[in-house]
């Protein structure tokens, strides 16, 4: 007997033990997590607040629901006391109520009730406890210094105020719902309630209980109708958002009778309790349900006799509001409109004088070059290059674009043999170093002229990488274990390996049986518990994938989709854009994803080796990050604190961009009447792109503005009117310096026509010369990729380049073989962007002796030009004679002619059929 009671106590301990791991292991692993990136504070706070709220919450309606429990057992008993209950011993069907009322007395019930308020408040509280964050908004958010139009309210009350108050009635409707189950349920069990009979026999006391929750019903009804008013500035009927004219007509007023009606229905549901019937709340639901229809009713009889047939004029100040507040949602209200006549004439010394211009044009397209650089820079199966960044350095003195990628490692691409637990935890832990090259260089062979390459990285242009680890990035989603008993593999070196140890003050350190246990019991992994591999200064670096590593610390930051990569004093870091947002900016359009506020509020900096996360604030005047900021003190740092030379890397980011474009597409219409009739909108520019027509992207580039002096690097992206492919804008955002941020649009004159991205193309397909090439590159086993149509403007005149690349029939290595130029009037094709601009004029182009474009192994532009455009008669008879010999079956004929072609048309010899196959 003593040893099955010790037996029992020790499962019981187990199984307590085991619920605790269950709850508290992601408690404690966080905790640690947050202490070693140094924001230990962040986490208390979080917790504290959740706490809060869940013991605030859960009091609160197990107080409600088991007081209506409680209630409804006491007039349940006192009925049965008053009455006497029939319990017949020979029914023939013996129902669960009739158990019950038979058995009650052994059944606990005030234990019982009180047991499922508990249990039902916890869910209650818990989903409560998940919404923290719009708790903490709600009490803490700062003005926005603005009120909005109609009920003189500031911005910030429907920013942080008004969530926290729908939450409110949202939770009150659920607890009001449970309690009322439970009392039914009780009035059920006891009998109270008898459902076999029609109509429901209900006792006088239920009767009265229901009575008095259905007065509560209305109460909530009439907050959810006060609540109702500011929420008509926050919908749409796809002519106006926010409150329209009918909303000012008809439901400002009818919201506020509602809530009187609905007052005066729960009053009229507590008079109800004197002499319990069905008569009064049936009463109570005519007097707010009624004129509610009534109202929904009347609103189209208004709108179709009275406001359709004068609609622009009766909403025009609706409309203002409209646009004055969804530009100021979007920061488009401080957009710089510039005219773009568009009068100049593209010429030589036009290009000369914007050189730094012309020197960055981007002829490389991150589509093509992500294979090129997989090709030939992942050096070992288990090296993977996520993304192409976009990215401007120092480099010979100049002010250059490049592109770049982290080389990191995935473990999934070792062989599966290789895939045991040590090579995945402890031996293969982090990627190493990053590739970069100039946007517009390219070897003899059509491949990227690198800055930076191979394993160690070396560098020809003066940019070092002292510290090359990728413990941190894009591709990590998984824990490791550094400053194990053997060291890790390091990098690749011939036919052997480099080993060493860790050296960063990244990861939580292991030592303890205790951290082993919790560690191994977080992960499922029984080998962080029993491997010998794990020593006492071994740490585990865990979230490492940078988006995860935002995303826990931050969650009420919506990041950026494309993290980028700097280089900085020879470390590696990454670079986040994270925004805050909002959908309850008032008369704001709401974009497809449900927003209509967002700023790029912070700029977060993680070291690639050590995992350091830092959050700069970069917009100090929106409310939203300033709230943070007062919840959230030890978290944010200027951004003035950044480094400069890391600041330097701070570029405007694209998904932002997109997002605000898309609203201006529409919003840079601030007449009303325009606006109403949609006479000017906008799309984006189409494009084709390997066979498919898609939507261009933006685009960075360093170039002169029209009217300035000085090249800077921008996002920009040209526009054309709604359903026509000719531009009639193109709109820019400065990444520089202190005119970050600013936003501008060139609109173009009316008066003439400006070619689209996508007419461009059109008439690069129709060009005789460049058509007929295109077909005899795809006829002879190789694809000819079209990269990125740029449109650049030079002055007062536009030029359109688009790179073409050419790649194997069955391969994944495309080389950049010709550079297309347009200036409108002409299309030319040449080998390289400077001989094609030559060529645009017909003569040599002065070119300065640094232009960074020119392959090393090209000669001097003028010995160029005559090589520019290739003898296509003379293709086009070696073409004719290799097809009269493959029908002849001569195969030495048709490779002499194949590689004639080739030779002909620039492309290597080697890629024409030599034999038969």
């Amino acid at each position: 007997m003593r040893s099955r009671v010790i037996l029992i106590i020790a499962a019981a301990a187990l199984v307590v033990v085991l619920v605790l791991l269950g709850v508290g292991d992601q408690l404690l692993v966080n905790l640690l997590w947050f202490r070693e990136l140094g924001y230990g504070s962040v986490f208390a706070t979080t917790l504290s607040a959740q706490a809060a709220i869940f013991a605030a919450v859960w009091l609160v309606s197990f107080a409600v629901i088991s007081a209506s429990g409680l209630a409804a057992l006491a007039l349940a008993q006192e009925r049965e006391r008053l009455h006497v209950i029939r319990r017949p011993d020979d029914l023939v069907e013996v129902n669960l109520p009739e158990l019950l009322r038979r058995y009650g007395e052994r059944i606990p019930w005030r234990l019982l009730v009180v047991g499922a308020a508990a249990l039902l408040a916890i869910f209650v509280a818990q989903g409560e406890a998940g919404s923290w964050d719009v708790y903490l908004k709600g009490f803490f958010g700062v003005p926005f210094g603005r009120t909005d139009p109609a009920f003189g309210r500031d911005l910030g009350f429907y920013i942080f105020r008004l969530p926290l108050l729908e939450d409110w009635r949202d939770l009150f409707l659920s607890v009001l719902f449970l309690a009322a189950a439970m009392a039914g349920a009780v009035y059920w069990a006891r009998g109270t309630v008898d459902f076999r009979e029609t109509p429901p026999r209900i006792g006088r006391g239920a009767a009265a209980h229901l009575s008095f929750l259905f007065g509560l019903f209305f109460v909530q009804r009439a907050f959810s109708y006060w609540l109702g008013r500011f929420e008509l500035t926050l919908h749409s009927d796809g002519v106006v958002f926010g409150l329209r004219y009918i909303d000012h007509l008809l439901w400002e007023p009818g919201l506020w009778l509602l809530v009187v009606l609905s007052l005066l229905a729960a009053l009229i549901c507590i008079a109800n309790l004197r002499n319990p019937g069905l008569k009064l709340p049936v009463v109570a639901a005519v007097v707010v349900f009624g004129p509610s229809l009534l109202l929904n009713l009347a609103q189209p009889a208004i709108e179709g006799l009275w406001v359709k047939p004068d609609q622009l004029r009766i909403e025009r100040p609706y409309l203002a509001r409209n646009i004055a507040l969804t530009r100021s949602a979007f920061k488009l209200d401080t957009v710089d409109v510039k005219p773009f006549a568009g009068r100049g004439q593209l010429t030589r010394a036009s290009l000369v004088q914007d050189t730094p211009t012309i020197d960055n044009i981007r002829l490389w397209d991150p589509r093509p070059l992500i294979a090129t650089y997989r090709q030939l820079q992942e050096i070992r199966l288990y090296y993977d290059f996520h993304d192409i960044d976009i990215d401007r350095y120092w480099v010979g003195g100049k002010y250059t674009q490049v592109m770049l990628s982290a080389r990191e490692l995935s473990t999934t691409l070792l062989p599966q043999e290789a895939q045991t637990w040590v090579n995945r935890r402890l031996k293969f832990t982090h990627g190493y170093g990053l590739v970069m090259s100039p946007v517009n260089r390219k070897d003899v062979e059509g491949m990227p002229v690198f800055y930076i390459k191979d394993i160690p990285p070396t560098s020809d242009a003066g940019l070092k990488v002292t510290q090359p680890g990728i413990y941190f990035g894009e591709e990590h989603n998984s824990y490791a274990i550094v400053d194990a008993a053997a060291p890790e593999f390091d990098y690749p070196q011939g036919a052997g390996n480099v080993f060493a140890f860790y050296k960063g003050r990244g990861g939580i350190p292991l030592a303890g049986l205790w951290r082993r246990l919790l560690f191994s019991y977080f992960f499922r992994d029984i080998n962080l518990l029993v491997s010998e591999a794990i020593v006492g200064r071994s740490r585990i670096l865990i979230r490492r994938n940078i988006g995860d590593r935002v995303a826990t610390l931050a969650p009420f930051l919506i990041q950026d989709r494309d993290p980028y990569m700097v280089l900085y004093k020879g470390r590696l870091v990454w670079i986040i854009d994270c925004y805050t947002t909002s959908d309850h900016y008032p008369y704001s359009q709401r974009t497809a994803d449900g927003i209509n506020y967002i700023r790029n509020s912070v700029k977060v900096v993680i070291d690639a080796y050590s995992g350091a996360t830092d959050f700069y604030v970069a917009d100090p005047s929106d409310p939203v990050i300033r709230t943070w900021q007062q919840i959230f003190p030890a978290m944010f740092r200027p951004l003035s604190e950044m480094t400069a030379g890391l600041r330097a890397h701070v570029r405007y980011p694209e998904d932002f961009f997109l997002i605000q474009a898309d609203i201006y597409r529409t919003y840079h219409m601030t007449d009303p009447e325009v606006f109403y009739n949609r006479e000017d909108q906008w799309s984006f520019p189409r494009e084709n792109y390997a066979g498919e027509t898609v939507m261009m992207q933006p685009y960075y580039v360093i170039m002169r503005l029209p009217g300035e002096t000085q090249a800077e690097y921008i996002l920009m992206l040209p526009m054309v009117p709604h359903g026509r492919d000719n531009m009639i804008a193109w709109i820019a955002a400065r990444c520089d310096g202190a005119d970050y941020g600013h936003l501008f649009q060139y609109a173009f004159s009316k008066d003439k026509l400006f070619y689209g991205p996508y007419q461009v193309q059109a008439r690069i397909n129709q060009n005789p010369d460049i058509s007929r090439q295109l077909s005899l590159w795809n006829q002879m086993g190789s694809k000819v990729i079209l990269g990125n149509l740029l449109v650049i403007p030079i002055a007062q005149s536009l030029l359109y380049v688009e790179p073409l690349y050419i790649r194997a029939e069955t391969g994944q290595l495309p080389e950049l073989q010709r550079v297309i130029a347009s200036d409108s009037e002409r299309t030319v094709m040449g080998d390289t962007l400077d001989y094609t601009l030559s060529s645009l004029f017909g003569e040599a182009m002065p070119v300065p002796a640094t232009t960074a474009n020119l392959t090393a192994a090209q000669p001097a532009a003028p010995a160029a030009v005559a090589k520019l455009a290739p003898d296509l008669s003379k293709a086009a008879a070696h073409y004719e004679r290799a097809l009269a010999a493959l029908k002849g079956g001569d195969w030495t004929a048709f490779g002499t002619e194949m590689q004639a072609l080739g030779r002909e048309l620039g492309q290597p010899a080697s890629a024409a059929p030599s034999s038969a196959p």
